[in-house]
């Protein structure tokens, strides 16, 4: 069972951030959250969190497929999972040429991002010509008066 008690509860550094800038912000992935924003005029994108197991750790998982050995002890929580992306415009919505890290199988991925019309990002991994990904979907991240975190689906009827 997945511990989705992280989506409402992240470690983050923001008082209120979303995909409202385009591309960047705060987005739900089929197993983790991840935060894009710019690095060196480019896309990175942090693992902010991971889905468990009710009772883990999600700092305690580990990149333990990477192909380097060196970097297999370190959590995957807090990895750049995206490289390679040029910003040409500020609102730019589709992002060719970068790289895509997949921890689960270790390998890196030429990759491309499309912003769609709904909000959501679609996310591919390329292989030769063959591509495949998934759709990530844009949180909403505030810090309530307790100081802990709350992420909900932008497009959410919660979110007010």
């Amino acid at each position: 069972m997945l511990n989705f008690y992280s989506i409402f509860f992240l470690i983050i550094f923001s008082v209120n951030l979303s995909s409202e800038e385009g591309i960047f912000g705060y987005w739900l992935t089929s197993g983790s959250i991840v935060k894009i924003e710019t690095c060196n005029n480019s896309i990175c994108g942090e693992i902010a969190t991971v889905f468990t197991e009710e009772g883990v750790d999600p700092e305690s998982i580990l990149d333990e497929n990477n192909k380097d050995k060196l970097k297999r002890e370190r959590p995957i929580v807090g990895i750049n999972i995206l490289s390679d992306f040029s910003i040409e415009k500020s609102d730019q919505k589709i992002f060719k040429g970068g790289k895509i890290y997949d921890p689960r199988s270790g390998n890196t991925y030429k990759s491309n991002l499309y912003l769609n019309e709904d909000g959501t990002l679609k996310v591919e991994g390329c292989l030769a010509f063959i591509c495949d990904g998934e759709e990530w979907q844009p949180l909403i991240v505030k810090i309530k008066e307790d100081g802990t975190k709350e992420a909900i689906l932008k497009n959410s009827p919660q979110k007010n």
